[in-house]
């Protein structure tokens, strides 16, 4: 029972936090994009800091090879002039500067690779920002249409009222003509009341005239004159 308690908990908190994350997805992101600048940020203040390190490791070492050259030189001459104590001295002085130079030159290469690598990584980071900040301004125009659509929707009503509306409309546009029904019940109760017929048989000359017709004064006139 506690079991399935905490995995409907889960269930629910899960559904929440998915919740929330669609409805602050631009705000989520926009804080993503500058956690991300600001990574990168320390990024290339790292990749600075190695750059000089590496320069200077870089002028220590050329220096310690001008030294060498020069020193090396120097105990040439003396073993050549056959003061061999001197050049001893020399020779001694030499190997401890080719050890030293080898050890810079090992962390000049160690530096140089760290560099390249740190380099590489913030120019990846660089390009990935500017394409989320690209992503962003599609991100925003397509989050400012759907709230503009949901704003519509609020203000025009559910698809219910707007079936009803249309129902409405259909049953007005559809209702009849209440001069036109009023017309043909008084030809229903005149044929009821067999006038119909009577005003039918008068107008074909059967009988007297029920109504004075046009012709029939057009006739008493032409008696007049």
């Amino acid at each position: 029972m506690l079991s399935l308690i905490r995995t409907l908990l889960d269930g629910a908190s899960a559904r929440a936090e998915d919740g929330l994350k669609d409805r602050f997805a631009i705000d989520l992101l926009a804080q993503r994009i500058r956690d991300a600048e600001a990574g990168l940020a320390a990024a290339k203040q790292t990749l600075a800091s190695l750059i000089v390190r590496q320069r200077a490791e870089q002028a220590g070492l050329d220096h310690l090879e001008r030294r060498h050259a020069d020193l090396e030189s120097r105990t040439l001459s003396a073993l050549a002039a056959g003061n061999n104590g001197l050049a001893e001295s020399g020779a001694a002085a030499v190997a401890e500067l080719e050890n030293e130079r080898e050890v810079r030159r090992a962390t000049v290469q160690s530096l140089g690779e760290k560099t390249l690598r740190m380099r590489v990584s913030v120019e990846r980071a660089h390009r990935r920002i500017i394409d989320l900040n690209q992503g962003m301004i599609s991100a925003r125009a397509i989050d400012a249409e759907r709230k503009a659509q949901s704003r519509l929707v609020r203000s025009i009503g559910h698809s219910a009222s707007l079936n009803d509306a249309e129902e409405l409309l259909a049953r007005i546009k559809g209702a009849g003509d209440p001069f036109e029904e009023a017309g043909i019940l008084d030809e229903i109760d005149g044929e009821l009341r067999h006038e119909a017929i009577r005003d039918r048989l008068a107008d074909a000359g059967h009988g007297a005239a029920v109504k004075v017709r046009a012709k029939d004064v057009l006739e008493r006139l032409k008696t007049i004159n």
